[in-house]
């Protein structure tokens, strides 16, 4: 890939990435602050590898992302479970009605693998 292809297709997931950005209604750092806090837990826990757990429970290593990024969330959660000896979570963060969809394809997988999912709307 020619030099000038590879800025077009950085700037072209940038773009993506920031509307997708500017369509929340709060950043998630708000969501995971106040839901850890009334949960006990202690936020952006850091891990000898210097990757951070949003929410770290007694039971529970937690990672909270938007509906739409329910993936990423899985492999994250099911990471941050391994390095800590504890349960898997995920906070799904579902602002919107259409974000709902996104729990239908997250429900299967953490049924499977044993994440507690739990939701948080604004």
């Amino acid at each position: 890939m020619r030099p000038s292809n590879k800025y077009i297709l950085l700037f072209f997931f940038i773009g993506i990435n920031t509307a997708f950005a500017a369509d929340r209604l709060h950043p998630e750092k708000y969501y995971q602050e106040k839901w850890c806090k009334e949960h006990g837990g202690i936020t952006e826990y850091v891990l000898e590898d210097k990757a951070r757990i949003d929410c770290l429970l007694d039971d529970y290593a937690i990672e909270f992302d938007f509906a739409n990024k329910w993936a990423e969330a899985v492999g994250q959660s099911l990471y941050y479970a391994l390095k800590t000896n504890k349960k898997p979570g995920i906070v799904l963060i579902i602002e919107r009605e259409k974000d709902k969809r996104f729990l239908d394809r997250l429900q299967p997988l953490a049924d499977k693998y044993s994440i507690k999912v739990w939701i948080i709307s604004p």
